[in-house]
């Protein structure tokens, strides 16, 4: 990456270059729910040295700047649903077979998996509606705005109202996450883990690192660009 400015938001560093995405999760840096933070402030809070994070940052190979960080709503939420949502579609049921397989025979000599499998099957029970109140609510009318002269009326009034409950739904979802990675040890299997036992841990590090894209893709470039265009409608 080119020199990192202290000043610089989160999400606008993983939006220009998404492989940094792993530097702030390796630092503990929540980009997605804590993407509006800047860098100076995420490192001050999380107690880690902003001149070691920035270092790392540019150490990184430059890339191309992504398809998704120029979309617009309508052409994200594509995006958004032929990608993540259709990776959780897939992915959540066979994480949650393969935890209840692993639970069930290692649980014995590994309490930890209970904890594992409570969380994700909590994670699992709140995403499965989130996704569905996204595809069939929230998404339609952002499409429906997006292709409007002037503000749409809604039965919701202002799309402000809905994107204000995904963003607590993704901050619950990201207080899950994190809970995940702490009873696992950040995913590190045991020594005696089986070959199940370990794809479960890479799926669990996996869903982290897409979910937390994913989120960041909404709570930083789709839901702030949907309320921008709506206030302009509005005034127009």
């Amino acid at each position: 990456m080119s020199v990192v400015e202290t000043n610089r938001t989160l999400g606008d560093i993983v939006t220009s270059a998404p492989s940094s995405a792993r530097v702030l999760e390796r630092f503990g840096l929540d980009y997605c729910c804590g993407g509006r933070r800047t860098l100076a402030d995420a490192c001050e809070s999380a107690g880690v040295d902003t001149a070691e994070v920035i270092a790392a940052l540019e150490a990184i190979e430059p890339g191309p700047t992504p398809d998704w960080a120029s979309m617009g709503p309508a052409e994200l939420v594509d995006h958004l649903e032929a990608t993540h949502h259709r990776y959780l579609h897939d992915e959540l049921p066979r994480l949650a077979a393969l935890v209840a397989k692993v639970h069930g025979v290692h649980g014995q000599n590994h309490p930890e998996l209970t904890d594992v499998k409570a969380t994700f099957d909590e994670l699992h029970a709140e995403l499965a509606p989130h996704l569905m109140k996204e595809e069939r609510v929230l998404f339609p009318m952002i499409r429906e705005l997006a292709t409007a002269d002037t503000a749409p009326q809604f039965h919701c009034g202002s799309l402000r109202n809905p994107i204000s409950v995904m963003l607590r739904e993704h901050d619950s979802t990201g207080e899950q996450l994190e809970r995940l990675r702490t009873i696992t040890d950040g995913y590190a299997p045991p020594p005696d883990a089986c070959a199940s036992y370990r794809a479960l841990y890479e799926g669990l590090a996996e869903l982290e690192a897409d979910t937390h894209l994913h989120v960041h893709k909404e709570n930083n470039l789709l839901f702030p660009a949907v309320l921008e265009l709506e206030h302009r409608l509005a005034a127009s």
